[in-house]
């Protein structure tokens, strides 16, 4: 963007989102690539584009002219609508493709798609895959901004930052924060995202599950790791539940869902292990009676539902700062 396209778009977005000094990336393909002032620059702009959409007409202008591009290769409720509609709500002109309507069903490489897409000149793409370093593959290989929404069990950034905006929310700070994250951990990109964001913010983590869908080496990741699930969520700020990732590799190993529930659920009984303020959240899409009670996903300490409104403000965050909102007081980016 120019200066004169920068202050422009500067101009159509709430007040205090201007004089940032901090340059974003060119592309978000995870969070083991930002920085600390970066994920906050991400969570401060998210909280100005919140006001958005409690408007009465939930548009702005920032990019309008621009194309982003929503290539979905695995299925997505969340993540896919809320980038359709973060873009829209930008003004962007948004086209989304899924695996079963493109050409990948007839045998065509992603390189080939994103190169065809590539030659309709879009600004942004935004891509979820099966396959662990997908997004990487096309940023190295296409000019427009690349956003992971997910890439096989690797990373699942724009997660990670709409969870961090709202632990900040709940509570202020990360420093000291004992945050627990239970369930399948091995094969859960929510989690890998998750763990590099929040420890770079400042918080403790703490993971737990079975053995089994425990990463090999851990303890590597810098996070306490706890074989017995009562453990970890004792004196617990925050408690993320995650589901088993059975389309991924998961897998059990117990006789019955009811018999993991008893061990490893997040009951109203094993919450009370917890922080008396502690919150609890979840990623979804969520196996109620299985990893969570619905009593406890419903109930007051609950944050799931301000996690989707949230990740619709990150979502805007990204697409804003990567179309140039990042380069703003900042010549070497214009």
């Amino acid at each position: 963007m120019t200066g004169e396209q920068v202050a422009e778009a500067e101009s159509r977005v709430p007040s205090g989102e201007r004089s940032v000094p901090v340059q974003f990336a060119a592309n978000l393909t995870g969070i083991a690539a930002l920085s600390k002032e970066q994920i906050e620059l991400i969570l401060d702009t998210a909280e100005h584009f919140r006001e958005v959409s409690q408007r009465p007409i939930k548009k702005v202008p920032a990019l309008r002219g621009k194309t982003v591009v929503n290539l979905f290769f695995e299925p997505s409720t969340r993540t896919r609508t809320s980038f359709e509609i973060a873009g829209k709500r930008l003004s962007a002109d948004v086209q989304s493709v899924s695996a079963s309507t493109s050409s990948v069903v007839k045998g065509e490489t992603l390189l080939d798609t994103a190169r065809n897409i590539e030659a309709m000149a879009p600004d942004i793409l935004v891509m979820r895959h099966k396959s662990a370093g997908a997004a990487d593959f096309l940023a190295r290989h296409c000019s427009a901004a690349v956003v992971n929404a997910g890439d096989g069990a690797h990373e699942h950034p724009t997660q990670a930052l709409l969870d961090a905006l709202t632990i900040r929310q709940a509570k202020g700070d990360f420093a000291g924060l004992r945050v627990a994250i239970v369930g399948d951990i091995a094969h859960s990109r929510v989690a890998r995202s998750n763990i590099l964001c929040l420890r770079k913010l400042g918080a403790d983590v703490v993971i737990a599950g079975p053995p089994t869908l425990l990463p090999l080496r851990a303890e590597a990741l810098g996070v306490e790791v706890q074989r017995d699930v009562n453990a970890a969520i004792a004196g617990a700020d925050v408690v993320m539940m995650l589901r088993v990732q059975v389309e991924r590799g998961g897998n059990l190993n117990l006789p019955s869902t009811q018999e993991y529930f008893k061990l490893f659920g997040l009951t109203e009984e094993r919450l009370k292990l917890a922080n008396d303020a502690a919150v609890v959240m979840h990623p979804g899409p969520m196996n109620r009676g299985v990893e969570i009670a619905s009593s406890v996903a419903d109930g007051p300490r609950s944050l799931i539902l301000e996690q989707v409104s949230n990740g619709l403000a990150v979502r805007m965050a990204v697409l804003y700062l990567l179309a140039g909102g990042g380069a703003r007081n900042d010549e070497s980016a214009a």
